[in-house]
């Protein structure tokens, strides 16, 4: 009899657990830390639309920043989940890392300023939070201090999941369109496609975040979707998606696949991860609820399907 050798043994489900009562004070405490390297990005990036340029993008071993002007240099930051070590890296081969283990937002914060006065990068940040109801200045913040590496691992095993199924899903469309992107403000990867016409003023109101963040992220017609790890009016991780402005009758569509349904609070339709997690195939299910969705906002809205999307790119 032939032992599997271990190619051939059985894999761990791709799609781990992540229920957010077992690991909350670390995604708190990661939130902050990932705010912290963001205003970074938001200080030496240049302007792009939406905000797009502050965003993080998902690679092999974690969360980068991708590289950032510094000067006549280039300088990268990356959260790797597997080493949990934050590394710091120029274009002239400088290095620094700071270790991602228990540890306050204050402490954190210092080692990270410290790491990049080490690589030579001099930057000026606004070190306060957005985005969230109690904005603790960074320096101040001894109350989130958390750090569970294997939850923070498989928060990010998550999101090379969903970053997969989300690039398949930005590949069926040929309007304008965002990366699939990490925004650290709300902690989400997401994608989100644009009708080409311009959108009514935002009301704004965000915790923590002035106006006119939200008039500019939204100042055109959007359908967006994507992951985070829940929190507030959802606790569990879930998928999301919602159309801005929202056309009449979008929050009673039907919409795929059965677990979905429109949140009433927070004006978006949800899919709980485990719904995905649990599904005989996860892409197919997430596919569903990212097309589904889309397309009950471009019906609604009104959007040039024939010119924005690839022939026969939806099944819907």
């Amino acid at each position: 009899m032939t032992t599997p050798g271990p190619d051939t043994q059985a894999r761990p489900n791709p799609w781990p657990a992540l229920p957010l009562d077992g690991w909350k004070e670390t995604y708190a405490t990661l939130h902050m830390w990932t705010q912290v390297v963001g205003k970074t990005r938001l200080a030496l990036a240049p302007m792009q639309n939406h905000w797009w340029q502050v965003t993080f993008y998902v690679t092999e071993r974690g969360l980068t920043t991708s590289a950032m002007p510094a000067g006549n240099r280039s300088v990268a930051v990356e959260f790797d989940f597997i080493d949990h070590q934050l590394y710091v890296r120029t274009s002239d081969d400088l290095r620094a890392s700071v270790p991602l283990r228990p540890q306050s937002v204050a402490d954190f914060y210092r080692a990270y300023m410290k790491a990049l006065r080490a690589v030579e990068v001099d930057v000026r940040i606004w070190p306060v939070p957005v985005e969230v109801e109690t904005a603790i200045p960074f320096a101040e913040d001894t109350r989130h201090a958390s750090y569970d590496c294997d939850a923070a691992r498989r928060c990010w095993q998550v999101m090379t999941q969903v970053h997969r199924v989300l690039e398949r899903f930005r590949g069926q469309f040929l309007g304008k369109a965002s990366p699939v992107h990490f925004f650290w403000g709300a902690f989400d990867l997401c994608a989100t496609r644009f009708s080409g016409r311009r959108a009514p003023l935002h009301a704004g109101g965000v915790p923590n975040t002035p106006d006119y963040v939200m008039h500019e992220g939204y100042s055109h017609e959007c359908s967006s979707c994507g992951f985070w790890p829940g929190g507030g009016l959802v606790d569990e991780p879930a998928f999301y998606a919602y159309a801005y402005p929202e056309p009449g009758g979008y929050s009673t569509s039907d919409v795929l696949p059965e677990a979905a349904y429109y949140h009433d609070g927070l004006k978006e339709f949800i899919l709980p991860y485990d719904a995905v997690r649990n599904a005989a195939a996860p892409d197919d299910a997430l596919m569903q609820f990212l097309d589904s969705t889309y397309v009950v906002a471009a019906e609604l809205g009104n959007w040039d399907r024939k010119s924005l999307e690839r022939a026969s790119s939806s099944r819907f």
